[in-house]
């Protein structure tokens, strides 16, 4: 296998004495991916300006997306040529036509190929539609091909969560080449979003080898948040080993990992920056020092010494805020203060040690759900608390949740209503129509398939009457609910539309008519499609349009997790404690959600129901109190003011 000659010195970068492989950390993924579009547009410049091809190879999976859109604004406003470039893919799905919808032929071409002046010769996908028997000598072939450029003169990765960088699953070999493989089972329950259930989700797939990606000249793998930072620190952090391909990158002689900030938490650098140099002691971070020795030493905040400081890298804290006892009153009473069974404020008392005012007495509150249940499953208990306490509470669901629904409950509902107008003599004709046209459209619709407008429309009506239970179960009157049905989310496909004014609207118009107090909004931004993101900024452009008008002055932010992440202790400005049987009204109230109980369609990483995380997660933050030395509770629920 011919390789380039000459390679590049090996990339310094932001490195310290735990990583093993350079990294740079950017605020988010699209200053990190426009850096990245930037290197890749200067290399292409610079082989042009030498009349040489320039070879790269490409990466599909949300990772890349906001790269490929930076490429294609070079293009169309600077004028960047793609004419000289030869691309080859890291991999596809097998067996698979490239019209499907998950195939990555169309991902690059609905968000590369098609937008830029590319020639047709020079993209090569692997083939997803090969009889078996061919697919050894493509592959070989496809390596032939590789080498007849010279080599790959850039790489880009994204890296799964089993370390995989393409489809090079645990157990691979650094000197494997493109080959066939079988999925890990991670790295389809991973697609499953995708694909609309796991059970369609291909078995095999085709991928360039751990040796092809280590004999690229360059090569930039990148992650974004945080459901990336565990095998983040230890692909940069660990030992490499075949059961994590990721690190075999630490022995490429020009390879850089390029993270956000999410991305990073992990890392020593980011997590315990106090044991790589010199840092800025905010109040954040002394509190995450000491509840990370609290850990470390098990010990409760008040029982920390000196010592305990000084012999886990934390010299520097006691000699310049210390003694231990001094630092340990100052967090312990900090972390005190989170916590509170008023998350409206309590009336006529001295708030100055709450995190919420106690005025006025009756607050408006908007919670922004981002699907029709997170606001019970992220919330439940405060949601329940705020209600009781006489708050004028509205909750407002951002999207329709409509692909989350399966085809047989849409079938069941259909059913119910061609039975219902048997039973009482009306129109039946047109109810049996209505039925055979929704079972029909489901029968003749393939996995991952578009629903038809009808389905669609059934599916939105299930989330709906769900969130609408739930909200009567909890006392919330049904003026006080309202769905917005984002346009963003409603292409019936996992992928969605880019967030436009028209959703931006929808949200300022709902927040200048209600006036609230106190917005909830959605802060886990780990969902595994990504509305949560999307609804979170929708949202904060909002705020920034109305952040003059004299009444928002008045209204504070708070952001939830639950679903699929929780706040850490560090980062926790409102803790609400929740009894027993707050928690049990709040499981009751996620059991409304009947379509996504038992099995929901976008379970994510996490097999459990939502109720069974929420309620751990509610447990393991009161626990976590427990063992910094503050009350005991049942459970907790956490949120993070939002300054705007």
């Amino acid at each position: 296998m011919a390789v380039k000659e000459e390679r590049s010195k090996k990339v310094e970068g932001d490195r310290n004495s735990y990583e093993n492989i350079p990294v740079k950390v950017y605020d988010d993924s699209r200053e990190a991916s426009v850096a990245v579009a930037e290197e890749i547009a200067a290399l292409i410049r610079s082989k042009q300006a030498t009349g040489e091809t320039c070879v790269l190879g490409l990466a599909t999976g949300s990772t890349p997306t906001k790269v490929y859109d930076e490429l294609v604004r070079l293009h169309r406003e600077e004028g960047l040529s793609f004419g000289n470039v030869v691309t080859f893919n890291l991999d596809e799905y097998y067996p698979i036509t490239p019209d499907s919808l998950q195939s990555y032929v169309r991902f690059m071409h609905e968000h590369l190929f098609d937008h830029v002046d590319i020639p047709v010769g020079n993209m090569h996908i692997p083939d997803g539609t090969l009889p078996a028997d061919k697919v050894a000598a493509y592959c070989q072939e496809y390596e032939s091909k590789i080498a007849s450029f010279g080599g790959l003169d850039l790489q880009i990765l994204g890296i799964g969560r089993t370390g995989h960088i393409g489809f090079n699953e645990p157990g691979s070999t650094l000197q494997s080449r493109t080959r066939l493989i079988t999925l890990d089972h991670v790295t389809k329950v991973d697609a499953a979003s995708d694909f609309f259930g796991e059970e369609n989700v291909s078995r095999k797939a085709i991928t360039m080898g751990v040796g092809t990606i280590m004999d690229a000249e360059r090569v930039i793998l990148m992650a974004w948040g945080e459901g990336k930072a565990e095998i983040v620190r230890r692909t940069v952090e660990g030992e490499a080993s075949h059961e994590i391909p990721a690190t075999f990158l630490q022995n490429h002689p020009n390879a850089t990992v390029i993270l956000d900030t999410a991305a990073a938490d992990q890392l020593v650098r980011i997590n315990e920056p106090w044991m790589v140099g010199e840092c800025e002691w905010t109040s954040e971070l002394k509190r995450k020092a000491v509840i990370n020795l609290c850990k470390k030493v098990d010990k409760p905040i008040l029982k920390l010494t000196d010592r305990d400081y000084n012999d886990n890298g934390l010299s520097d804290l006691v000699a310049n805020f210390g003694p231990a006892y001094d630092i340990n009153i100052r967090i312990f009473n900090e972390l005190q203060h989170t916590i509170t069974g008023w998350p409206g404020g309590k009336p006529y008392v001295d708030d100055s040690k709450r995190p919420e005012r106690a005025e006025p007495a009756q607050k408006r509150v908007l919670i922004f759900s981002p699907h029709p249940d997170d606001d019970v499953i992220s919330m439940g208990g405060t949601l329940i608390r705020l209600h009781d306490q006489n708050h004028e509470v509205h909750v407002a669901y951002q999207t329709s949740g409509n692909i989350a629904v399966f085809d047989d409950d849409v079938v069941r509902f259909a059913d119910f209503v061609s039975d219902y107008h048997q039973a009482f003599d009306f129109v039946k004709e047109s109810a049996d129509r209505m039925f055979e046209q929704v079972v029909a459209g489901i029968r003749d619709k393939g996995p991952g398939e578009t629903d038809s407008k009808e389905v669609q429309c059934i599916k939105g009506l299930i989330r709906r009457g769900e969130a609408k239970a739930a909200c009567r179960y909890i006392g919330l009157k049904d003026e006080n609910v309202h769905f917005l049905d984002m346009p963003f989310y409603e292409t019936g496909l996992v992928k969605k539309r880019p967030l436009s004014d028209e959703d931006v609207d929808i949200i300022v118009n709902l927040i200048k008519k209600i006036k609230p107090h106190q917005i909830y909004a959605a802060g886990d931004l780990s969902d595994p499609h990504g509305t949560h993101r999307v609804c979170l900024d929708a949202i904060f452009q909002a705020l920034e349009i109305l952040k003059k008008e004299p009444w928002m002055k008045d209204c504070w932010v708070w952001l939830y997790r639950g679903a699929w992440q929780e706040w850490d202790i560090h980062q926790i400005e409102m803790a609400v404690p929740l009894s027993p049987d707050e928690l049990l009204k709040k499981r009751r109230a996620i059991f409304k959600h009947q379509s996504q109980k038992d099995r929901p369609l976008f379970p994510g990483a996490d097999s459990r129901e939502f109720w069974q995380r929420s309620e751990q997660r509610n447990r393991e933050t009161a626990r976590e109190y427990d063992a910094l030395g503050l009350p005991e509770y049942e459970a907790i629920e956490a949120f993070k003011r939002y300054f705007y």
